[in-house]
């Protein structure tokens, strides 16, 4: 599809982001499995619940610009999931909490990669006059960066202490 306008680029990103989210829910899912500290795994599990909330509000959006929520796929959200697993995952620890750590800063990678992507799409919402997307939006960005800051506590907080 050929991209004209501020307004393709807008429906462009919405089906990418939707996708970065679907393969950040997936990922997000697994880490909270291998983390092992209580608060990482319930922070996960509050991350998995964000995320899919996320991609509800996406898929309204795009139900209502007539665009398939799925149709794109995201090669920077990828490359993120496969960074995560790889260094947090598959990777041989010999202290939890270090896996933990780890578990963290792969997760906050993803978030910041769907944080820059909400802020665009607010941005773009707002200079086409959408309101009520750049509403949605904006919920989904702040409750993100929510749960961004939640993290970044009991990282540094706990896990990171504990992992030194």
């Amino acid at each position: 599809m050929a991209l004209h306008d501020l307004k393709d680029v807008y429906h462009d990103m919405l089906q990418d982001l939707y996708s970065a989210c679907k393969q950040s829910l997936d990922a997000t899912t697994e880490l909270g499995r291998h983390a092992k500290n209580d608060d990482v795994q319930k922070a996960l599990k509050n991350g998995a619940t964000g995320i899919a909330d996320g991609m509800e509000a996406l898929t309204g959006l795009c139900n209502d610009h007539g665009l398939d929520p799925e149709g794109e796929h995201c090669k920077g959200m990828e490359g993120l999931v496969a960074e995560a697993r790889a260094h947090a995952i598959k990777e041989d620890f010999g202290d939890a909490d270090a896996r933990d750590a780890m578990i963290i800063a792969q997760y906050q990678r993803m978030v910041h990669y769907a944080l820059a992507g909400y802020g665009t799409l607010v941005a773009f919402a707002n200079r086409l006059g959408l309101d009520g997307d750049a509403a949605v939006l904006e919920k989904c960005l702040d409750e993100t960066y929510d749960g961004d800051r939640h993290m970044t506590q009991i990282a540094t907080h706990g896990i990171n202490k504990a992992a030194a």
